[in-house]
């Protein structure tokens, strides 16, 4: 009966403080990674996938002109990171 005695007041501190709050810290982190991406969000990463699909278009473009000038500037760029290590 002592064993009893001795943990029912651990056992309402535990009920009374700890359970409620550990039971809606749980609910929150729920909510947060079921809510996804905002609208906003959303609008914002496709804007920013066409941008870079744009620049990976302009790239392309501009390593085109290069090798047609220029058809060994692929070589010469690797030449002088080599040097600047």
């Amino acid at each position: 009966m002592e064993f009893l005695q001795f943990m029912f007041v651990p056992t309402i501190l535990f009920m009374v403080i700890v359970a409620p709050i550990w039971i809606t810290m749980h609910y929150r982190s729920v909510n947060r990674s079921s809510r996804g991406l905002s609208e906003d969000d959303r609008e914002s990463v496709e804007q920013m996938l066409e941008t870079v699909d744009k620049l990976t278009e302009r790239i392309g473009a501009l390593e085109a002109i290069l090798d047609a000038e220029h058809p060994d500037w692929r070589a010469k760029m690797s030449r002088e990171s080599r040097r600047e290590e």
